[in-house]
């Protein structure tokens, strides 16, 4: 069945194989964010679905409005606050450029796509993101009936030759009181938003050119 399910999603998804992460900080000057992305199954509200870039699998759910707006916003937020050493370009004309560029090249592998959209804007690092699940609480914030839960995943490709340079993932779901004791004097139910800035917050401390 699990085989199954890998040769469907196989077909629902662009695939495209990964290419190991060269050691060391790779810095760039100029990186382009395309707009993030909301990925769910096609036919069922829940269950798994591939990265379309490097085929990892996550357990994914259709939520309601633009979640990956606001991962998308979490993201860029973060990299300000973290006075990044290099200049950021995102927001429509990254969109534009990719709509085009993808539109005129269907069968292109996603990574090529990619490189070509970072070319056309003279980036030499393109930022890719995706949302998997973003399910909001359930109550208030000392008397949930059901978490938050949030997944997604970032990719940093370098233009040039299409390297995957950095990536990184947060997928959780809050867990209870009984199993955050260390954390009591401050806890409480959050937000999806407010658990995937916080999760964006763990994911950046590794992101490369960032003090």
């Amino acid at each position: 069945m699990l085989c199954f399910l890998l040769t469907i999603l196989a077909c629902l998804y662009r695939r495209d194989a990964g290419v190991p992460v060269p050691e060391g900080r790779v810095v760039f000057d100029r990186i382009a964010v395309l707009p993030f992305q909301q990925i769910v199954p096609e036919d069922d509200p829940g269950g798994a679905v591939r990265c379309p870039l490097c085929g990892t699998i996550f357990i994914a759910e259709k939520a309601v409005g633009s979640p990956e707006t606001v991962v998308e916003a979490c993201f860029l937020k973060q990299l300000g606050k973290s006075e990044p050493k290099f200049s950021v370009i995102a927001g429509e004309r990254v969109a534009g450029v990719y709509r085009r560029v993808s539109a005129a090249s269907l069968k292109t592998p996603l990574r090529q796509i990619l490189c070509d959209v970072g070319k056309e804007l003279g980036a030499e690092g393109m930022v890719i993101g995706h949302v998997y699940r973003f399910r909001e609480r359930e109550g208030e914030p000392f008397a949930a009936k059901k978490p938050a839960s949030v997944a997604f995943d970032i990719h940093l490709i370098r233009v040039e030759d299409g390297v995957l340079v950095w990536r990184d993932t947060f997928d959780r779901t809050q867990s209870s009181l009984m199993e955050d004791l260390l954390r009591a004097s401050s806890w409480k139910w959050v937000t999806a938003e407010e658990l995937a800035a916080w999760g964006m917050d763990q994911v950046l401390k590794t992101f490369p050119g960032l003090p």
